[in-house]
């Protein structure tokens, strides 16, 4: 699988653990980098993170990523 579809999958995983709010997602597909920014229903930002290919590769580190990005929504 290629740098990108597996940046694809991550994607797709954050997406679907913050449901039902809104992930935007700004990929950089020259470094397989991508921001993502969880907005609330009134459309504020509560969290926004860059990850890198070392983040999101190993599916135990993108977990420790949405566990942090939890935490800090109900900080």
């Amino acid at each position: 699988m290629s740098i990108q579809q597996q940046a694809q999958v991550a994607m797709s995983a954050i997406a679907q653990a913050f449901s039902p709010l809104t992930c935007h997602i700004l990929a950089e597909t020259r470094k397989g980098s991508f921001s993502f920014t969880l907005v609330n229903e009134h459309g504020i930002a509560r969290h926004t993170e860059r990850l890198y290919p070392d983040q999101y590769l190993a599916s135990e580190r993108l977990q420790t990523v949405i566990a942090r990005a939890r935490k800090s929504l109900v900080a």
